[in-house]
Order: structure tokens, then sequence, then C-alpha cells
């Protein structure tokens, strides 16, 4: 059976991320063969090689100011030299995102365009969201999955005033555990190709 190890990144600034964080692991782990592994960004520094051995790699962080948080980007940048300068290390990597903010919008598309272009700069293989926006018609409910109706990543509103104990809602945790599963299995896809494709074994050796 094939082993495979995903590596969640995360910054959570009042912990709603980080149950945002949990729910992408259980996801991942719901598929066999896969392990995944929660890594806050202030924890990077010792596990660099971890991630360079990742199948994929997904990335969180609150959306402060339209923004990734200060900590997520001092991570970003800090690949340009324990990364980028090493040369192509993340290269053909799966790539996913998630972010909370505390309004229903509140920017987080910018978040996740971030971290598109980030995956971009390291060669990886974006994976989106396969879920139609919900909660958009008189059927819609607050229950359901991508009820924020975001495509690029898992998106999550938790109230200000409430703690990660009970926000973000169960709906947009359905969600990140969703995202968490997709991953695992495009990884695993990619992996089994890879396997069974005697050009692509000669074009990973040359590499």
């Amino acid at each position: 059976m094939i082993r495979l190890s995903i590596a969640i990144v995360y910054h959570s600034g009042y912990g709603h991320t980080g149950r945002q964080a949990e729910a992408v692991k259980a996801g991942v782990e719901e598929v066999d063969g896969m392990e995944a592994m929660l890594l806050t960004v202030d924890k990077v520094d010792r596990h660099w090689g971890d991630l360079n051995a990742a199948e994929a790699i997904i990335f969180g962080s609150p959306t402060y100011m339209g923004a990734v948080s200060a900590p997520f980007k001092g991570f970003q940048e800090a690949t340009s030299n324990t990364v980028l300068a090493k040369g192509y290390l993340w290269k053909d990597k799966i790539a996913a995102g998630f972010t909370t903010s505390g309004s229903r919008s509140g920017d987080k598309l910018s978040t996740l365009m971030q971290m598109v272009i980030f995956a971009a700069q390291h060669g990886m293989h974006w994976v989106g969201l396969d879920l139609p926006p919900a909660n958009c018609s008189s059927i819609g409910s607050e229950e359901d999955m991508n009820r924020l109706g975001f495509w690029l990543g898992a998106a999550a509103q938790a109230n200000t005033d409430e703690g990660p104990e009970t926000a973000p809602p169960a709906s947009d945790l359905a969600t990140a555990h969703h995202l968490g599963r997709r991953v695992a299995l495009t990884a695993l896809q990619f992996a089994r190709g890879r396997d069974v494709n005697p050009f692509a074994r000669e074009f990973a050796a040359h590499e």
C-alpha cells in the first residue's frame, strides 16, 4: 500500500484557523495510506526536511487586513532561502489552502490568491475546492458546505466574539474536511501515476 505524507502548515492567531487545520487533517487521514502532519509556522525551522519530503502541502492562515497574517508571510519569505535557493524542492508537489476571517467575505479571496501565487512560485500544482457555492438560493442553508461560496480553497467565518470552541461553525469545518480529503485523493492519483508511467519515473529521475 502507498504511504504518503501531507503537511498542513498554518498560523492561527486566536484558534479559529487552528480548528480549520484540524478539520483538514481529519479529511486527509480519511483516505487510506495518507498521513497528515500539522505544523504551525513557528515550528517550521525544525521541519524543512519533512516539508521537502511531503507529497502535498496545504497552507492555512487567517485573513488579517485583506491578506495572510504576518507570521504566515514570514514563513513564505523564509522559503526563498530554505527551499528556492536550494533548487525547486517543492516542484510538482500538490498545494491547497484555507483561511478564516471574522466577516463573511473579509477579503479572504485575496489571501487565497496570495497562497496560489506562492505555490506557483514553487512550481506546485494547486488544488481548488470542488464544491458548488451553497446557501445562495431559497433552498440553501447555513448548514451547507461551502456556504460562503469560495472556489480556490476552504473559507471559514468565525464570529469575533466567539472562541474556537464554537467558531467556525460545523459547515465551515466540514468544508475544510472536504478539502483535506480532496487533496489526499489528488496526491494519491499523482503518486499512482508515477508508479505506472515509465516516462514519469524517468522524468522524475532526471529532475
